[in-house]
């Protein structure tokens, strides 16, 4: 009797996943130098990036991602030089938040200059730029020698990925390189400033409080939302969105109806209600950057529990609860899942 044994060739399923390497980072900054797309880690989440001033490279980007074209890109750098090459104009409150908080999770809107695409600042006089703390990020775009345009490697308006077994195949197979560089620290995007000579605004709240922006630089303005086009990533009314619909809790409101299977996203622990079919807790402690780390993973397991519908309880908006709570109303489907069960 002959048994015939297949053997699954994996470089079919998708880029090749690699440890940080000196080898990796080699390959992955030919890559990006070439025009090809790398997933790499930071300290917020994993991004798709791409050479920040080819505008052949940075349109693969939208096309893998499905991203409109009005949706300015951010453009990740590795020392101050780099920011120079891009960027016209320095204000004295740009210069005091960069001093203090890059490399970070700190991302700072400016005029551009003529360098960089259109298709990376979607049309706008300005560019959103950051310098990354991740050591690999770091040492990746220093090898490459060039800025990197990357948002998150997730495909347009879904959760981003915090770790690389969140990347979504379909995008995974379009890309030439993925680095696994292990858990994202922040696990929330990049607070987001635009700066001009007389003020700072913050157009995406993320993983740098609003508060200690202030202690910097004192009262800023919020723009959160965007009712034309936007200013940065993040602006869109529903964004940062599993595939299941999400509906956050009003205070004290748990019960699932009987006829749906409900997955439910705690911030402190479990409900006493045993009939959700999934729950996660983002923090048994309470501790808001603890629940920022974990909020992208455990939707992401919730998404993939079968549920028809994910119940989010609400966090207290103080710190980085206010960018939690940003992302779960972006999140979150406007109109009622349930049918009336009067």
């Amino acid at each position: 009797m002959l048994v015939l044994i297949a053997f699954v060739d994996h470089t079919f399923m998708g880029a090749p996943i690699r440890l940080p390497t000196e080898e990796t980072i080699a390959e992955a900054a030919r890559i990006l130098r070439d025009g090809g797309l790398v997933v790499f880690p930071t300290e917020t989440v994993y991004g798709l990036g791409a050479h920040a001033l080819d505008a052949r490279a940075v349109a693969r980007i939208f096309e893998v991602k499905n991203r409109p074209r009005f949706d300015p890109l951010i453009v990740h750098i590795a020392d101050l030089a780099m920011l120079e090459g891009l960027c016209e104009t320095m204000f004295d409150s740009a210069r005091r938040l960069i001093d203090r908080f890059w490399p970070g999770p700190l991302t700072v809107v400016l005029p551009k200059r003529s360098v960089v695409p259109d298709i990376v600042k979607a049309g706008l006089p300005t560019v959103a730029v950051r310098w990354p703390s991740h050591p690999v990020a770091q040492a990746l775009i220093r090898a490459a020698g060039i800025p990197v345009a990357a948002p998150s490697a997730n495909p347009f308006g879904r959760l981003s990925p915090t770790r690389v077994e969140h990347l979504d195949p379909v995008l995974r197979s379009q890309v030439d390189l993925v680095i696994d560089g292990g858990p994202c620290e922040f696990g929330v995007e990049s607070t987001i400033v635009y700066v001009t000579e007389e003020a700072v605004t913050v157009l995406r709240l993320g993983a740098l409080p609003v508060e200690v922006l202030e202690a910097v630089v004192g009262p800023v303005t919020l723009q959160i939302g965007s009712l034309g086009r936007p200013m940065s990533p993040g602006q869109l009314p529903r964004h940062y969105a599993p595939r299941t619909p999400v509906r956050v809790l009003r205070p004290g409101e748990t019960s699932p109806p009987s006829s749906h299977r409900v997955g439910y996203l705690a911030f402190r622990e479990a409900p006493p209600d045993r009939s959700f079919q999934a729950v996660e807790v983002l923090s048994p402690t309470g501790d808001l950057r603890e629940a920022a780390a974990r909020l992208f993973d455990c939707l992401h397991r919730l998404d993939e529990a079968g549920v028809d519908v994910i119940y989010a309880e609400p966090v207290p908006e103080v710190g980085l609860g206010r960018a939690i709570m940003d992302r779960l109303r972006r999140a979150a489907t406007d109109v009622g899942f349930f049918p009336s069960e009067d």
